[in-house]
């Protein structure tokens, strides 16, 4: 029955006509909401539990995922679980929830005041941040409270995990835990403070070195910055007098990126250089006390989260999400291994290799975790918001941050992936989950593994698929015994629509591409049926 419905459910999403049909902005105009008037609740549910909802999502509770966890486990393959659950919004409310959650009371009171750079505002037309997004679910802003509730789902899903089998990983999303609003103007200060560190390097006529080995010489610095106006000379030396922060007489990137660490008011972080001026100035003129309330307990969301998969023996995955937020994704969760990976990895950051920075970004951190001597954990992906990503870019008018091509993007996860392969025959602290449905990906990595010496009892490199697909990769692997995943969404019915809508949407193109895997379900549907296995149950 499993053959026959993956089978039909691949035929199906190659069904151009079905599969469009049911992209509509809103899940309320698709054609699985029209399915259910007709049918009605009972028969839509008995029939999507048949179909896709069978093939893609676990079940609709910790308890009622169970069993597929521990027969999977018994193959070999564990769960990365994912609470798949969206909002059933409209484009226009979610647009508006976007708009509201995106921009400051300051930029609502005037909205040219401040020197904000366009990539990082928001801009109504790219609201629904759903759009040509296949790969990922989408959280809107609406309150405190909500994200109070979405964090105690991912706590239920961190418990799940940890009850369900002894190396769980479960996945986040920080645009759940608060207000996105925080995560833009974080990100543009991060990137601000970088290019100013990039237009010092190149005033040391260093700007054409690689990242790492752009080391400004210390002297030389203080004079640039006291000449431009940056701050007092006193104020300009205290920066770079830390317990380790210019004892070599020269800065690299990592050690101007720890200049930006006062939690203690967020406001504070949010200084950025003004090249122009050579003054640090606010990013925005004014910050009421409620926003730096709700930064604050964004942090404090993020910090709860990790104290739980701790307990729980549970690793947490954080997921990628657009490059206007990412830069501050990807900070917050290097605090977190920071402090939560001192004794094994327990926090894995995503980098999504469509990126034209993501080399730069991945070695920049490993990097980190060499010097500060924590364990480095991370997932790569090739990406999920590469559509929205392209036409955002080019219609309000900055750098695409994508690879030219898919074959660009390929070259970049492999290069990405080798970086990290050597870390770990190097140093042992490094550990990899290859999220990936290329077998060429993964047999390049199984081959490295080889040439290392690198044992899958080792633990330190993992592989991951989604649920109800390419499972020709993960149960070989498994029984190969090798470290590797699913990634297991689950949630009821209704309310995992917009997901189901999206795994249509991304099997389109993935069975359009590839033959093999409807190849091998035949293959094997044959096979049983010319040795009489009608009714087949594996032994486990």
């Amino acid at each position: 029955m499993e053959l026959l419905r993956s089978l039909l459910v691949f035929k199906l999403c190659a069904v151009d006509i079905l599969v469009e049909k049911n992209k509509e902005a809103s899940p309320k105009c698709c054609l699985m909401d029209l399915a259910k008037k007709v049918l009605g609740q009972r028969v839509f549910e008995k029939l999507m539990k048949m179909t896709f909802y069978g093939q893609f999502v676990a079940g609709e509770d910790h308890n009622a995922i169970k069993p597929l966890i521990q027969k999977n486990l018994a193959f070999g393959v564990g769960a990365v679980l994912d609470y798949s659950v969206e909002e059933d919004l409209t484009q226009e409310e979610a647009e508006e929830k976007e708009m509201d959650s995106c921009v400051s009371e300051a930029e609502k009171e005037s909205p040219d005041a401040d020197h904000r750079e366009k990539k990082y505002k928001a801009h109504r037309q790219f609201g629904d941040r759903r759009g040509g997004v296949t790969g990922a679910r989408t959280y809107f802003y609406a309150d405190e409270a909500k994200c109070d509730n979405q964090m105690e789902t991912f706590i239920n899903c961190i418990k799940a995990s940890g009850g369900a089998s002894a190396d769980g990983f479960s996945a986040i999303k920080m645009t759940a835990l608060g207000r996105p609003q925080f995560l833009l103007q974080f990100s543009e200060v991060l990137v601000k403070w970088r290019r100013f560190f990039n237009f010092l390097a190149a005033q040391q006529g260093k700007s054409e070195m690689m990242v790492l080995d752009q080391k400004l010489e210390l002297e030389e610095l203080k004079e640039s910055l006291t000449e431009m106006g940056v701050g007092a000379k006193d104020d300009i030396e205290n920066w770079f007098t830390g317990e380790k922060l210019g004892l070599s007489g020269t800065i690299d990137l990592l050690d101007w990126n720890s200049l930006i660490n006062d939690t203690t008011k967020i406001s504070n972080l949010l200084m950025v250089p003004n090249l122009e001026t050579g003054q640090l100035e606010p990013l925005l003129n004014t910050f009421t006390a409620e926003e730096e309330r709700q930064m604050k307990r964004m942090l404090q969301r993020v910090d709860i989260l990790a104290n739980h998969a701790m307990e729980n023996g549970v690793r947490l995955m954080v997921d990628a999400e657009q490059t206007y937020f990412q830069p501050a994704i990807s900070r917050l969760t290097l605090e977190m291994q920071r402090k939560f990976n001192r004794e094994k990895p327990i926090i894995f950051n995503t980098y999504q290799c469509y990126l034209k920075e993501a080399y730069d970004n991945v070695t920049v951190d490993i990097e980190l975790s060499r010097r500060e001597g924590w364990y480095f954990g991370a997932k790569l992906v090739r990406g999920a918001y590469m559509y929205q990503e392209r036409d955002r870019a080019k219609e309000v008018g900055y750098e695409d941050p994508i690879n030219p091509d898919y074959e660009a993007t390929n070259r970049m996860y492999h290069k990405c992936l080798e970086y990290v392969l050597e870390e770990i025959e190097h140093n042992r602290t490094a550990n990899i989950m290859v999220a990936t449905h290329n077998e060429d990906t993964v047999k390049c990595t199984l081959e490295k593994m080889n040439e290392m010496g690198l044992s899958p009892t080792e633990n330190k490199v993992y592989f991951g698929q989604l649920l109800g697909m390419c499972d020709q990769i993960s149960f070989p692997l498994g029984q190969a015994g090798f470290p590797v995943y699913k990634y297991v969404p689950y949630g009821p019915v209704n309310e995992v629509i917009p997901y189901l809508s999206r795994r249509a949407q991304e099997n389109r193109g993935f069975m359009k591409g590839s033959q093999r895997e409807r190849s091998l379900l035949w293959a094997e549907l044959k096979r049983r049926l010319l040795a009489g296995q009608i009714v087949y149950k594996p032994v486990y």
